[in-house]
């Protein structure tokens, strides 16, 4: 067994775009459990334009080549979550991330109309947690203040590095001074502020490394998200690849991190997400307890429970075809609606699960799934015995062993 220290994350304002398996439709009736109650659901927004689209994205954006299309975009936006109340009538919203792209390039009319949306069509709870997604170089004086009080109670600044040779490598658009100046309004707008930071980047050395953590850290943010650059097929980098640390090299730069932000008093929750105490991100939280999500926008995805089944759902990802298709109200929005089938549930339900480092209640697999535990107990006994996962009864959890393996251990639930 080769070890694999760590493994492909995705960005927390992407995480509702990429689904742990390629939706495909099934004929025949939903997945066939029957699940007693319904889990938590959240709701993701996606905005689709950036200024620039980055040579490692593999998401959904899209560069801006004229005017943001404000208006059409919003009636769009309420057409497609009009014909998805039928799917969630009921029940209780308690999250909201806006993600892109950039949707920092939205106004704050637009934000703030969109929100008013929300309120008056969701039962969007009065405490729940309300992100926006914001690259350090669409930020205006007062634009995050006018975003808090719209609602918005958390932002997630795209700053991925503190050195202006590789914010240059990896494409971005804003300066080491920009993201400063950003996390400076952010902090003065809301509570709670969240900093994107890459590792591994073009050409970094392990000095660099420390250093883009050192100035993170100084910032004394309640939340920090740390990925390791990957180059993902069909992005510029994956046809012109730059030069990057080795996978020992990255592995060091992760751990060194992870002691760094464990030494400032930030909790390794999650596979790339640390937090101060009580800044957990609900929003992605839910996503890793295999709670429900809504995702309206051009590409965005959806994981719907139903007392007979689980379906997912995926938007048209060109936004000219959402925006137009949406408004017709006839459903051609869809780029695909189908079941998760019985086969693919432990799979999909560990694959996010095993990212959060205390794992979760052993009975969110039968009240999330419909299935019965026993269903898995065979691998889950085999991994135990091997040291990769934890033999606490209550609860689904890898070993810091079986945390290392990930890969290893989330493949033995393949179907």
């Amino acid at each position: 067994m080769n070890k694999r220290r760590f493994i492909p994350v995705i960005p927390e304002d992407q995480a509702s775009q990429a689904g742990p398996a390629t939706v495909k439709p099934v004929a025949g009736d939903i997945a066939g459990t029957a699940l007693t109650s319904l889990p938590p659901l959240a709701l993701y927004v996606h905005v689709p334009w950036c200024v620039r689209k980055c040579p490692y994205c593999d998401f959904n954006s899209h560069e801006l080549k004229e005017d943001l299309p404000e208006q059409a975009y919003l009636q769009a936006l309420q057409a497609d979550l009009e014909q998805a109340l039928p799917d969630i009538w009921g029940r209780s919203v308690i999250s909201v991330f806006i993600g892109g792209g950039t949707p920092s390039l939205l106004s704050a009319d637009a934000i703030d109309r969109m929100l008013s949306l929300f309120r008056s069509h969701l039962n969007l709870l009065p405490d729940a947690e309300i992100t926006i997604e914001a690259n350090p170089g669409t930020v205006e004086a007062g634009r995050f203040e006018d975003y808090a009080h719209s609602g918005i109670n958390r932002i997630s600044l795209g700053v991925q590095s503190f050195n202006n040779e590789a914010l240059h490598a990896l494409g971005r658009i804003h300066s080491a001074e920009q993201a400063c100046r950003a996390i400076e309004l952010a902090q003065r707008a809301v509570d709670r502020v969240n900093l994107d930071v890459m590792f591994a980047l073009p050409n970094q050395t392990f000095a660099q490394c420390e250093e883009d953590i050192r100035q993170a850290l100084a910032w004394d943010t309640s939340h920090l998200s740390l990925y390791n650059l990957t180059l993902e097929p069909n992005t510029v980098f994956a046809k012109y690849p730059p030069a990057i640390p080795d996978e020992d090299a990255a592995a060091v730069m992760q751990e060194t991190v992870a002691q760094h932000l464990q030494d400032a008093g930030y909790e390794r929750y999650e596979v790339s997400a640390y937090a101060k105490p009580g800044a957990r991100c609900v929003h992605n939280v839910n996503y890793w307890e295999f709670g429900d999500y809504l995702g309206l926008g051009p590409g965005a995805h959806s994981k719907l429970s139903f007392h007979h089944g689980i379906v997912r759902q995926a938007r048209l990802k060109n936004p000219a075809s959402w925006m137009q298709n949406a408004v017709k109200r006839d459903g051609s929005h869809l780029a695909q609606s189908s079941p998760v089938v019985i086969a693919d549930l432990p799979f999909e339900f560990m694959l996010n699960a095993l990212r959060l480092r205390n794992g979760v209640p052993a009975h969110y697999f039968e009240d999330r799934t419909g299935l019965p535990l026993i269903q898995v107990s065979r691998t889950l006994q085999a991994l135990t015995e091997q040291g990769l996962f934890k033999p606490d009864p209550s609860r689904l959890c890898a070993s810091e062993q079986g945390w290392q393996y990930l890969n290893e251990v989330l493949a033995r639930f393949l179907p």
